[in-house]
């Protein structure tokens, strides 16, 4: 193994998030891919638009779906290998670790 790390395991910088931040987070699921493709579309990002693209694709109506990052990087999924999409906002928390 060359010791060159793959791009899908390239992670994108950390940034920290303000409270008023409302950014919309994509997780899809691809079929026959162990890992879950994650897009963290851009301020101007409205979770009904992306709901609505994501509808089109699953319906038949687009062939691929196509997201575009905050950093302005497009990411397409042909819509035949979608195997589930979960929508957030930025401002939903995710615990880390362990609680009892």
């Amino acid at each position: 193994m060359s010791g060159r790390r793959r791009p899908s395991d390239a992670k994108p910088p950390c940034r920290s998030r303000t409270p008023g931040d409302s950014s919309v987070d994509v997780r899809i699921g691809i079929t026959q891919a162990v890992r879950e493709l994650e897009v963290e579309l851009g301020d101007d990002a409205v979770e009904a638009d992306v709901r609505s693209a994501v509808d089109a694709a699953l319906n038949g109506d687009d062939k691929v779906l196509w997201l575009t990052d905050r950093r302005g990087r497009s990411f397409g999924v042909a819509a035949e290998r979608i195997a589930y999409v979960e929508i957030g906002t930025g401002d939903d928390q995710r615990s880390i670790g362990f609680s009892i």
